[in-house]
């Protein structure tokens, strides 16, 4: 695995690549890896000649000085996992590579509510960053696949909308979540969970299976109202949302019937973690739809 901190080498290196015709696949994460990255850098080898990954930290999409500052970094074993994983560039530029005008957004994106709702809420700021990043990555990197995680819905559905907007040709693909035995997604923020709160985790995917259980029998306002209860019911808790919404809009909906896309997602306090997650209720995939595994 070539390993690239600077924008232009990386840059140069890929240009050679592409003009031998070879396609660019490029998962960006903040680092602290898991099976859940490692299975975006398998969907990519499968699909690209390359696959690149991106470790970087980036300040402007945390709206919580101490969430940055907690933030999980192991660089070292990040780099042994992408290794043995087969990816074949890693690029882990530091702030000014990335923001070498500042960190002061260049591009003003309207994405309609897609931003306002549900984590937007909770996290006033946060999508601007992460528009702002990953707008940057992609310029430097110009994949033909970019791979997201299910597991960040809302962020997945902003970055497509974003593609849209500025008519880029790269395609979204969204891997659906990698979850541990008893059902928690995995994420970089379990291992601040204390030994105590790990396992009343898992109660947030139980709570989304039950919920699946329901459609059919049960309308969306039911299923909410029946999930908040037992989610409020563990005192480790603090539940900021659990929304049942069209998942393209990303708005509430009142009738499984009024939209072909139906997803339920959650944010929730364990202790002093925010964990976040979903699972899709309703999906019917057009029939050239491509693939992209539960999202």
């Amino acid at each position: 695995m070539l390993l690239f901190k600077r924008v232009l080498d990386l840059q140069k290196y890929l240009l050679t690549q592409k003009n031998k015709g070879l396609t660019v696949g490029f998962a960006p994460t903040m680092g602290a890896l898991h099976r859940g990255h490692i299975s975006l850098i398998d969907r990519s080898r499968a699909e690209c000649d390359i696959t690149v990954a991106s470790i970087f930290v980036n300040p402007t999409q945390f709206n919580n000085a101490q969430d940055l500052e907690k933030y999980p970094r192991t660089p070292e074993r990040d780099i042994e996992m992408l290794t043995e994983s087969g990816c074949d560039i890693l690029f882990m530029p530091d702030a000014a590579e990335i923001y070498p005008d500042g960190t002061t957004p260049s591009v003003k994106f309207n994405f309609g509510k897609l931003d306002r709702v549900l984590e937007g809420v909770f996290r006033p700021g946060h999508f601007d960053g992460m528009a702002q990043v990953v707008h940057r990555l992609l310029d430097i990197i110009q994949p033909e696949r970019l791979y997201l995680g299910q597991k960040d819905f809302q962020q997945a559905a902003i970055v497509a909308k974003m593609l849209e907007i500025l008519k880029l040709k790269t395609e979204i693909v969204t891997c659906a979540i990698v979850r541990e035995e008893d059902g928690l997604a995995m994420s970089s923020r379990n291992v601040r969970l204390t030994v105590e709160d790990r396992p009343k985790a898992a109660l947030i995917h139980k709570v989304l299976t039950e919920a699946a259980d329901m459609v059919g029998e049960y309308n969306p306002s039911e299923i909410q109202k029946s999930s908040l209860l037992k989610l409020k019911a563990e005192p480790r808790f603090k539940v900021e949302y659990f929304e049942i919404v069209d998942g393209r809009t990303l708005l509430p909906i009142q009738l499984f019937e009024d939209t072909d896309f139906a997803v339920a997602v959650v944010a929730v306090w364990v202790g002093d973690v925010r964990l976040i997650d979903n699972v899709i209720l309703k999906q019917i995939i057009e029939e050239n739809a491509h693939d992209t595994e539960g999202y």
